[in-house]
């Protein structure tokens, strides 16, 4: 199956049993051969009834991905699939120093995309859920708690708290100015392994289109299920990646 995308149910591994720093056979937790479109379909069942699910529901599930790149084609794939109207949000970027902003044309600002950083262009529907990036009020928003859009205005975006201890409050997120001025969320029908780190979900799916690159990711992706037969996996290949630093274990 060699650059073929498979997707199955995984068996969640225990007591440490991946192996260290060699590639782990898929089959030992995915079976069956679909592509991406399946992967959301397993873990987002009938999305674009989007107003029809609760709080919980999106609560309990999530797509995992090692880099921020294959998390946004998830996310946008999911967003399309949405019939409802979009709100956009265009960041007003600016360079700190204004001796060098002659150097550093808006349009060039617009362009970037740093980890840790919101698009310059954000596109949000009611009832999505975003990711926060920054600690704003803690221990209720943090970086990295979900919530889900519950309205859109020009200059508010009103959510509900998914995770945490602030699970289930209304929240108005204002902009404020960082170097990049823009509402510090980001969608998250998708997220990064690290950002799951913590979280704990009743259906999730992992998108190992891109291999795992850093210490214990792999490991920490297949434990953020209750059960196995709700964990999804999607590759190119037969085997991933379980990279360990044996150096800090």
């Amino acid at each position: 199956m060699q650059g073929r995308s498979c997707c199955g149910a995984a068996a969640v591994p225990t007591r440490g049993r991946l192996a260290v720093g060699r590639r782990v056979p898929i089959r030992r937790f995915a079976d069956g051969g679909v592509e991406r479109a399946d992967l959301v379909n397993n873990v987002y069942p009938d999305i674009h009834n989007i107003s029809c699910k609760t709080i919980s529901w999106f609560k309990e599930r999530a797509i995992l991905s090692p880099t921020n790149e294959q998390v946004d084609k998830v996310n946008n794939l999911i967003l399309a699939k949405i019939d409802t109207p979009t709100q956009i949000y265009y960041s007003v970027d600016t360079v700190l120093d204004l001796e060098e902003a002659v150097h550093f044309p808006t349009e060039f600002l617009n362009s970037l995309n740093p980890s840790g950083l919101p698009s310059h262009k954000m596109e949000l529907k009611v009832g999505c859920p975003v990711i926060l990036f920054r600690n704003l009020n803690p221990p209720k928003l943090c970086n990295g708690t979900r919530l889900l859009v519950k309205s859109l205005k020009t200059f508010i975006i009103e959510c509900t708290i998914l995770t945490g201890c602030g699970t289930g409050e209304d929240v108005l997120d204002l902009p404020f100015q960082f170097k990049r001025l823009q509402f510090p969320v980001k969608i998250s029908f998708a997220m990064t392994i690290n950002k799951s780190q913590g979280q704990t979900f009743n259906v999730a799916g992992l998108d190992l289109s891109v291999e795992c690159f850093s210490h214990g990711q792999l490991y920490v992706a297949l434990s953020r299920v209750t059960s196995k037969q709700n964990m999804f996996v999607l590759s190119n290949d037969k085997k991933a990646v379980n990279v360990v630093y044996k150096d800090i274990l």
